[in-house]
């Protein structure tokens, strides 16, 4: 075993991290869940969604026989929801073409909506215990920082060149344990701001603390200014109902649930033959994504009722505040529902 994986290890067995969740009975099920959550999201979020979406969803055969809307539904709130599409979509072809079992190797699992390589190791290397490399944010910060790898993750060579230093370093023997301990040693001691250096296993050996650069590591994504983009949703309400429509399958928000969106309030009405009480104006807000600042002016329009109003019933739904269904919705629509 090599010096780096036994100075881990050996930090791993009095410090890590052996209470979360997914760290109780496991499974490649329970791993590929918790995987996916933990994408861009950090421990204490995805805790408790773990655990209602466990208590929902126990086995890969209860996630694949729910529909797309309740799944979407225990995602509301975590965001990047392509995540949960894909689950239910990998949860479907595990059992239409794995017979409900996960299958263990790298290379099956990379043929999986959703699974990359670094998703892909982790499954195999935890719940195997065969060796496989793994490459996620945590990771690459660790290494990025004791090799004094430079340049942006998201550039090629970057990339090449940690996951060069990943595979090289990790072992043949403990590498489930091997796997949790590199990224516990980055969510917890070589954190983006504030390292615990002194704490760090791997303190005598780090090149960029010997350098004194290590907020300089891993390199940053080249700043490049969001585009704006804008929008009018309106908060269409009857009662304790508002009206929602499913966003198509791909894209924005993709299955989503949302407020309708119209550029003249008063003609969405008509086309939908709604007869409006009160039209105002809310206050606008901006709701940013990855790639661009999306600017959302409201419109609140109460109306005199809703049976029949609506045509293309299967792509509606008037939402009961006081009864919810168990659908995915919008950050717009948790964020105004709850003022």
């Amino acid at each position: 075993m090599n010096d780096f994986a036994r100075r881990l290890l050996a930090w791993f067995d009095l410090h890590g991290r052996k209470d979360l969740p997914w760290q109780q009975a496991i499974s490649p099920y329970r791993v590929w869940v918790s995987e996916i959550m933990l994408q861009q999201t950090q421990v204490k979020t995805v805790i408790p969604y773990f655990e209602r979406f466990m208590a929902r969803f126990p086995g890969v055969l209860d996630l694949a026989e729910a529909s797309q809307d309740e799944v979407l539904h225990h995602w509301t709130g975590l965001g990047y929801y392509a995540r949960a599409r894909n689950l239910h979509k990998t949860a479907m072809l595990v059992v239409d073409e794995y017979g409900g079992e996960m299958p263990l190797t790298v290379e099956a699992l990379e043929t999986l909506p959703g699974i990359g390589r670094s998703t892909a190791g982790a499954i195999v290397s935890i719940c195997s215990g065969s060796r496989a490399a793994i490459l996620d944010g945590n990771v690459k910060r660790v290494l990025a920082r004791h090799y004094a790898i430079e340049g942006w993750p998201g550039n090629t060579a970057t990339l090449k060149a940690l996951w060069a230093k990943a595979e090289e370093l990790t072992p043949s023997e403990r590498v489930a344990d091997y796997t949790q301990a590199i990224m516990d040693l980055g969510a917890t001691v070589c954190t983006r701001s504030s390292p615990a250096c002194e704490q760090c296993p791997m303190h005598e050996t780090c090149i960029a603390l010997a350098d004194d650069c290590i907020a300089e590591l891993p390199g940053k994504k080249p700043k490049k200014d969001l585009p704006v983009r804008q929008t009018t949703m309106l908060v269409i309400e009857s009662g304790s109902s508002v009206l929602l429509e499913q966003r198509p399958p791909k894209g924005l928000w993709g299955g989503l649930w949302s407020f309708p969106e119209a550029a003249d309030p008063e003609a969405y009405l008509q086309t939908h033959n709604l007869s409006a009480l009160s039209i105002e104006s809310m206050p606008s807000f901006r709701h940013t994504f990855t790639h661009f600042h999306l600017d959302i002016d409201v419109v609140r329009i109460v109306t005199t009722g809703h049976d029949n109003a609506v045509r293309e019933a299967n792509r509606f739904c008037w939402y009961d505040r006081n009864n919810p269904p168990a659908l995915g919705l919008t950050r717009p629509v948790t964020r105004l529902l709850a003022d």
